[in-house]
């Protein structure tokens, strides 16, 4: 059980960019389309990936074991912990999304934080830049984040170092 529920450290990149992809294309059809039931998978696919990395979100599965491994590229390692906190963000504002639309009926505010997850994602997919990662970072500075996740996400240097 303590299998399931660990996220990936190392992460992929080229992995983390295409489910951001998928992410944003959910996101604009949820918009484009007016469909806040798509607001259930999306929620979903964020929660699980958080608790299991992409062991129980299809997205994840399909990009890691279908896609990733037909790519004519190699992968870049990057540390779990700050996609994993940039996933819990994910995680956070679409469950508040789905609340706000299905529990409230305010439709306009789970729109607007559909949007912040949709550039989010963009950002993430298109230009390689993690706005999740990047708090992550600014909270390690500030100390909020232990060092010791630091030195963890230093870690993944000397394991690539071994491996390679």
């Amino acid at each position: 059980m303590a299998e399931l529920f660990r996220f990936p450290n190392p992460v992929n990149e080229v992995s983390a960019r295409l489910v951001a992809g998928g992410v944003v294309v959910l996101c604009a059809a949820t918009l484009v389309f007016d469909q806040p039931l798509l607001l259930v998978p999306l929620a979903y696919g964020f929660v699980a990936r958080v608790l299991t990395g992409p062991t129980l979100s299809p997205l994840g599965r399909l990009v890691t074991e279908v896609v990733t491994p037909r790519l004519p590229v190699d992968g870049k390692l990057v540390a779990g912990a700050p996609k994993r906190f940039a996933q819990g963000i994910g995680a956070t504002l679409s469950l508040t999304a789905t609340v706000l639309h299905f529990g409230f009926g305010a439709a306009g505010a789970a729109d607007i934080l559909v949007a912040a997850i949709l550039v989010a994602a963009t950002l993430e997919s298109v230009f390689g830049f993690c706005l999740g990662c990047t708090i992550f970072a600014v909270l390690m500075r500030v100390h909020v984040i232990p060092e010791s996740v630091c030195e963890e996400c230093n870690d993944i240097w000397s394991r690539n170092s071994i491996a390679a």
